[in-house]
C-alpha cells in the first residue's frame, strides 16, 4: 500500500495523553480522536507507531508509557509519565518521517532542542490567559487547531492548518428518532450548562435523558445545583455511558441539546448526533457555527426560547440528509487526509532528515 496519496506510506509516531487508553473505556475525547486517526492513517497503508498506555486497543504498533489510563489510577503521577514519555519519543525520532504530539505544550522544550520534525494538535481550549507566555515563545512550534475558532485567543501563534474532527462511517448508523425525548452527552460541568438543557426540555414539554460523566471536582455543583432540578418527573439520568451505548441513546434522540456556555473547541458530541441523523440544537459559541449546519443538521440558537422554537421543527427534520452531511464533512477518512497533507508540508519544508539525539 501507499498511503492513499503521492509521495508513498509515511513513517508516523502518533503520540497520545496517558489519561485513557486509546480508545478510551468511557469518557476521553482525545484520547477517542487519537484512536480514529491511529487505525485510518493505518488503514491507509502509513507505518504509525502509537506511543499511549499499555492497555490500548490498536491496529498501529503500540509502545507503552504507562500500564493503564492514568484516570484511573490515583497513585500515578500524570506530568512524570508525559515526561518520561516525550524522552522516550526524542529518543526513537529517528525511526519516523514526523511525530504528531496530541498532549498539549508538554513537549515543546524537548522538540525544539532535537530539532524533530513535528506537528502538534490542540485539542482543549486556548482562552487561558497564562498559555500566551508558552506560545510566544515557542513561534516555531507548528500547531493545528481543531476549529478555527479555537485559534481566536492565539491568533498570532504558529498555526499550520485546522482540522475537524472525524469518525469512522461504521461507528454510529442512523436512527430514527423514535424514542421520543431529547438527549445531553458529555460531561456534567458548569460551561455544558445541563441547567439549560433541562430548563428547555421542560418548556418544550419533552423529556430528557443526561447520558454524562460527573468529575470530581463537578460533584458539588451536581448535587447543589442539577441534581435538585431533576426533581419533579421529565429528567432521567443516565450517567457515564460507553461507546456502545451511544447508538441507541443519540439514535432514539428526537435531538441533541448542546446549550454550552464556553468557547467549545469542537464538541465531539455534536458529530456524533449528526451520525446517527439525530439533529443537534446548539448555542451559538466557539466551533459550533462551523460544525453546525442551520437547518441542515440541526439548528444554532441564540437562547433558551430560540431552542424550544427549534424543538417545535423537529417534525420536519431530514435524518438521512442530516447523516449524509455528516459522511460528506466528518469522516475518519477525511480526517487522515487533511493530516497527511499536514505531514507532507512538514516534510517539504524541511531539508533536513530527523536524527537521533539522546542514547538508550
Amino acid at each position: 500500500m501507499d498511503g492513499n496519496s503521492p509521495g508513498g506510506a509515511l513513517r508516523i509516531a502518533m503520540v497520545s495523553p496517558l489519561h485513557e487508553s486509546v480508545p478510551p473505556r468511557m469518557y476521553g475525547g482525545t484520547e477517542r480522536v487519537v484512536s480514529f486517526l491511529t487505525e485510518e492513517l493505518v488503514r491507509m497503508g502509513h507505518d504509525v507507531t502509537l506511543y499511549a498506555t499499555g492497555d490500548s486497543v490498536t491496529t498501529a504498533a503500540l509502545r507503552a508509557m504507562a500500564p493503564r489510563g492514568l484516570r484511573l489510577d490515583k497513585s500515578r503521577e500524570p506530568l512524570a509519565h508525559h515526561v518520561a514519555m516525550v524522552h522516550d519519543v526524542v529518543r526513537d525520532a529517528g525511526e519516523f518521517d514526523v511525530v504528531h504530539f496530541n498532549i498539549d505544550y508538554v513537549h515543546f522544550p524537548a522538540a525544539r532542542a532535537a530539532r524533530l520534525r513535528c506537528a502538534t494538535t490542540m485539542h482543549g481550549r486556548l482562552d487561558i490567559p497564562d498559555l500566551g507566555a508558552v506560545y510566544r515563545r515557542y513561534p516555531d512550534m507548528p500547531l493545528v487547531s481543531i476549529s478555527d475558532a479555537q485559534r481566536e485567543p492565539l491568533s498570532w501563534a504558529s498555526w499550520a492548518a485546522t482540522v475537524h474532527h472525524g469518525l469512522p462511517l461504521d461507528l454510529l448508523r442512523p436512527g430514527a428518532g423514535s424514542g421520543g425525548y431529547l438527549a445531553f452527552l458529555g460531561r456534567i460541568s458548569p460551561e455544558k450548562r445541563p441547567d439549560r438543557a433541562i430548563r428547555i426540555a421542560r418548556r418544550a414539554g419533552m423529556p430528557l435523558r443526561i447520558a454524562a460523566k460527573v468529575e470530581a471536582a463537578d460533584h458539588p455543583y451536581y448535587a447543589h445545583e442539577i441534581r435538585p432540578m431533576m426533581d419533579g418527573g421529565g429528567i432521567e439520568f443516565v450517567g457515564e455511558i460507553n461507546e456502545r451505548e451511544k447508538q441507541a441513546f443519540l439514535g432514539d434522540a428526537a435531538a441533541l441539546l448542546f446549550p454550552i456556555d464556553w468557547p467549545e473547541p469542537f464538541g465531539l458530541v455534536m458529530i456524533e448526533a449528526m451520525a446517527c441523523g439525530t439533529p443537534v440544537i446548539a448555542y451559538r459559541e466557539g466551533s459550533v457555527p462551523e460544525i453546525i449546519e442551520d437547518g441542515v443538521t440541526g439548528w444554532i440558537v441564540e437562547d433558551e426560547e430560540g431552542a424550544v422554537r427549534a424543538i417545535g421543527r423537529l417534525g420536519g427534520f431530514d435524518r438521512a440528509a442530516c447523516r449524509a452531511r455528516f459522511e460528506e464533512r466528518f469522516s475518519a477518512a477525511r480526517m487522515a487526509r487533511d493530516y497527511v497533507d499536514v505531514y507532507r508540508e512538514l516534510l517539504a519544508s524541511s531539508g533536513e532528515p530527523l536524527r537521533m539525539v539522546a542514547s538508550r
